[in-house]
């Protein structure tokens, strides 16, 4: 078969979820599928993060923004190269494009009516209408969808008109270098590169309104005024101005103290980060799989999530579970968990046991599966 898989932001330099899925199911499947021709489209960046092998074949297709280089130079380039199946991994798929297409359709909340969206930035409620505009008529256009929980498929099913045989579950999974064995020298390292104290909770808190970072930071006020000796909470991914503006919204501004900020972390050095923090933080409001929860379980971190949405499919028992609407039932959660030493070692073998069965190997075989049926 000839395989193109549009992987359009994966040589940019600060990858998000879907772009370093893409990127670990391409991996996968130049380890495992050495017969079919491939061909990956990618936008020109400066982390060249894979190489060509002699069944796959990168290339870079031009344009100026996300719209007109899917929709506009993918299909040509699609065309030039006479795909058997065109695999779209990002939620939207050219609409111009003729041939047999597999779409990746991670999630629906861009059409779920969220009271939320409302703090949502420009950017995001730009994405959203493109999303709203273009994913019905790629779904019809579709050969297979392909989505990541068997939670987001009922939502998939309840928003759009399709068979659910149409619909295919495939797990993401985490990276090999997410381990319970990381080296104390590396740990300091990066402590160090984050300006980052000796204990801490970790929370991956971005500007999107489903992290939940507002209740968040009420939850871990309550942890505070309950500690005798409360840890700092990390937070990834922003940046000083929105954190004022969630502390002053929150009436929290007391804890900008307790609070250290990494902006983005590089997807590398993550692992030593969970390794370094005494529990991972994740009660969003709304995902359809979760990948660092799996990343912190594998990195022998406990973990505390929410009871909704994908959360409770992954984490299964290897995760206290809370709801995350709720702030006293975070911060109870995280003093009980930080105050029961039999507690945390319990969770962390769970954690340990929970993500050995999610691996991109796994992943790559059932998507291959995928493209020799359709």
């Amino acid at each position: 078969m000839r395989i193109g898989i549009e992987a359009q932001r994966i040589f940019r330099t600060k990858k998000h979820g879907m772009d370093i899925v893409a990127l670990e199911l391409i991996k996968a499947l130049q380890h495992l599928d050495k017969e079919n021709s491939y061909f990956v489209f990618v936008k020109k960046g400066n982390d060249h993060c894979i190489e060509e092998t002699e069944n796959f074949k990168i290339i870079e297709v031009p344009g100026l923004t996300y719209a007109d280089w899917e929709q506009i130079f993918l299909p040509i380039y699609a065309l030039k190269y006479k795909l058997d199946i065109l695999h779209c991994t990002s939620n939207t798929a050219p609409l111009a494009y003729p041939g047999k297409s597999i779409l990746t359709l991670h999630d629906v909340i861009f059409l779920e009516n969220n009271a939320n969206q409302t703090n949502s930035s420009w950017y995001q409620n730009l994405g959203r209408i493109y999303r709203r505009t273009i994913v019905p008529a790629s779904v019809k256009r579709a050969s297979r969808i392909i989505t990541v929980s068997e939670f987001e498929k009922s939502q998939i099913l309840r928003k759009l008109t399709l068979y659910p045989s149409s619909v295919n579950v495939v797990y993401n999974a985490f990276g090999t270098h997410f381990k319970c064995n990381i080296d104390a020298a590396e740990i300091a390292s990066i402590r160090k590169k984050y300006h980052l104290p000796e204990g801490f909770i970790f929370y991956i808190g971005n500007t999107d309104p489903k992290k939940n970072i507002y209740t968040t930071l009420r939850a871990y006020r309550a942890y505070c005024i309950g500690s005798i000796d409360p840890l700092p909470l990390v937070i990834a991914d922003i940046d000083e101005a929105f954190l004022n503006t969630v502390l002053e919204q929150t009436n929290t501004k007391s804890l900008r103290k307790n609070i250290v900020l990494t902006g983005y972390i590089f997807n590398c050095d993550l692992p030593a980060i969970y390794a370094g923090s005494a529990l991972f933080l994740y009660p969003s409001l709304r995902e359809s799989f979760g990948i660092p929860l799996l990343e912190a379980m594998a990195c022998n971190v406990p973990v505390i999530t929410s009871n909704v949405s994908a959360l409770p499919e992954i984490a299964g028992d290897a995760a206290i579970v809370v709801d995350p609407t709720n702030e006293k039932s975070i911060g109870n959660a995280m003093m009980n968990l930080l105050s029961n030493e039999t507690l945390l070692k319990e969770m962390k073998l769970k954690g340990l046991q929970r993500s050995k069965h999610f691996h991109w190997d796994i992943s790559a075989t059932t998507l291959l599966n995928i493209y020799t049926t359709v």
